[in-house]
């Protein structure tokens, strides 16, 4: 059935109904990591709300090309300018290794917890230093179009002479006298004719670790320069969607456009999709507050803002239960409420196979089966879908307990929808269904406590009884045995 999806546009600040330039194909773009450390969690979010559309484009019909790059050279300090050190080469001598072994040690760790999450891979994930070319022959493009000029072996993107006759704050909404304003003068530009002025290709001093021959000088490219060659290589000068989190918007999406329409005469994407932020008690999560946490703290509880552990899909699910254009807000209880949710949805559906059907229904799925579409298709709205996914969850429970009666082809119904909703485009995995060996295990630990039992080791008996049920699993004693069930 065709599904009219509307997405919000931070390019003209609304949502508009999502019409691909070469329809069923869809180009798409998303900034990835700069791999110099451990992946963090706002990342985390970017990347599994990018995969939350991925899987929705894909499973209306669309054929998706997914590009999302490794930054591995060109990432300076300053982030938004041309000041400070390379962040991997800075990394490399500090740990006295090379450039390439710290970008693979974080390229594997980072894949690492995109796979724990469940994220499916991109279609194409291409490296800023495997494509130098390409960014040496924008950077002459750039400057043949008058919107660039060199100094002492560096080349600068002329923002002001671009301005005069483009809108460089397009995206951000600002026009360029407040952004000049509001730009401090920082050491090292002189060379430069504007404060706003942003560096192409960069002049490599003789300490510098990750360097290339280019018409000006032994250098590196910009960090903005990357992202705007291969998405033109792999998607061409026009595709359909540019994603990021909201911090690229105001200086790298907004070079990137600018850099684009300079060479190409076009802005890049018809719709720029950006992500929010994180926070955590409500205080924004910083390294310098003591409030940031790793993927890895959270996956094993080690962190002293951390009650307990909580896995990679409650993780997952606590980040779809808000949507990705409002602010998230990580604290003990909120993970707990998530944790609790998210057991609750997969312990229904793993009764889906269960259900006794009968011959009249007393519901009927087709209306519920739309409003989880409708939800998709208002800007990927995960909450809303979530929450009606949780009125499937209701309807399996009241069936299972004799509450109401299904037919089998309402039952078909529901299982395709749990099917599809909760597993091909939350992309979410019953971590408990996954292990098969489970009740195995409980019944060994089971019977170990009934040893301990008839051994009159009520303390151990006890424990076991009690561990058990800490970590969501209760024993019921009776004259047939002792049974486990989940919490």
């Amino acid at each position: 059935m065709k599904q009219n999806l509307f997405v919000y546009n931070t390019l003209v600040r609304k949502k508009e109904e999502f019409k691909p330039l070469n329809a069923p194909h869809v180009g798409m773009y998303v900034c990835g990591p700069t791999v110099y450390s451990d992946v963090h969690l706002g990342n985390c979010r970017t990347y599994i709300s990018f995969d939350l559309m991925f899987r929705y484009l894909t499973h209306i019909g669309y054929k998706v090309r997914y590009v999302r790059n490794i930054t591995d050279a060109g990432h300076l300090e300053g982030d938004g300018g041309d000041e400070g050190e390379d962040k991997i080469s800075k990394k490399a001598k500090i740990a006295q290794l090379e450039p390439m072994e710290i970008v693979q040690k974080y390229t594997v760790g980072f894949h690492e917890v995109l796979q724990l999450l469940n994220t499916l891979p991109p279609s194409i994930e291409p490296a800023a230093t495997g494509h130098i070319i390409e960014q040496i022959e924008l950077v002459q493009a750039i400057l043949e179009k008058g919107y660039a000029y060199e100094v002492n072996g560096t080349v600068y993107f002329d923002v002001e002479k671009y301005n005069k006759t483009q809108d460089y704050g397009i995206l951000n909404g600002r026009n360029l006298e407040d952004m000049l304003n509001n730009t401090r003068n920082l050491g090292g530009q002189d060379e430069k004719r504007g404060k706003l002025d942003f560096a192409l290709w960069i002049k490599a001093k003789p300490e510098h670790l990750m360097k290339w021959p280019s018409p000006w000088s032994i250098g590196f490219p910009g960090w903005h320069l990357e992202c705007s060659a291969m998405s033109n290589k792999y998607l061409g000068a026009q595709f359909d969607i540019h994603g990021g989190g909201i911090d690229l918007m105001p200086t790298h999406h907004t070079n990137e456009i600018a850099q684009n329409v300079a060479c190409c005469g076009k802005t890049p994407a018809t719709y720029w999709i950006h992500t929010n932020m994180l926070t955590v008690n409500g205080q924004k999560m910083s390294k310098s507050l003591g409030n940031s946490f790793l993927p890895h703290e959270l996956f094993t509880g080690r962190h002293s803002l951390l009650d307990k552990a909580y896995s990679p899909m409650t993780v997952k699910f606590f980040m779809l239960q808000a949507h990705y254009r409002s602010t998230l807000d990580f604290g003990n209880e909120a993970m707990e409420a998530s944790e609790k949710g998210f057991k609750r949805l997969m312990n229904a559906v793993t009764l889906l196979d269960t259900l006794k059907t009968a011959d009249s229904t007393e519901v009927d799925i087709a209306p519920l089966m739309q409003r989880c579409f409708d939800a998709m298709n208002d800007d990927f709205n995960s909450p809303v879908l979530i929450a009606e996914l949780f009125e499937a969850a209701h309807i399996i429970n009241s069936v299972h307990d004799g509450k109401l009666k299904i037919n089998a082809a309402n039952l078909q119904l529901l299982k395709n929808l749990t099917d599809t909703f909760v597993f091909d485009i939350l992309g979410l995995k019953n971590e408990q269904a996954a292990n098969d060996d489970l009740p195995k295990i409980l019944d060994l630990i089971v019977k170990l406590r009934n040893e301990a039992k008839s051994n009159q080791d009520y303390a151990t008996s006890d424990k076991i009884r009690d561990g058990l049920q800490k970590i969501g699993f209760q024993l019921k004693d009776s004259k047939e045995g002792t049974n486990w069930s989940k919490i």
